[in-house]
């Protein structure tokens, strides 16, 4: 199983906010944005907290990928 994190980069640019915007926002350590956008796993508090500055859920910015390794 991988992550993406595609769609919440996709809502930031909708929303012309920067990755450095929704970080202060957020309250989220730079490792951690670093850490999504490189795909890893990061802790649902966070995502929650991501989430509440976007008033979305979590299928709103991130999303399961199937990998060839998975099948």
């Amino acid at each position: 199983m991988a992550i993406s994190y595609s769609k919440l980069w996709k809502m930031l640019i909708a929303r012309k906010m920067s990755h450095v915007e929704l970080q202060r926002a957020a309250e989220v350590a730079p490792n951690t944005v670093t850490k999504m956008r490189r795909d890893q796993p990061v802790n649902f508090a966070i995502l929650d907290r991501i989430c509440g500055v976007l008033h979305c859920d979590f299928a709103g910015i991130v999303e399961r990928t199937h990998e060839a390794a998975d099948r």
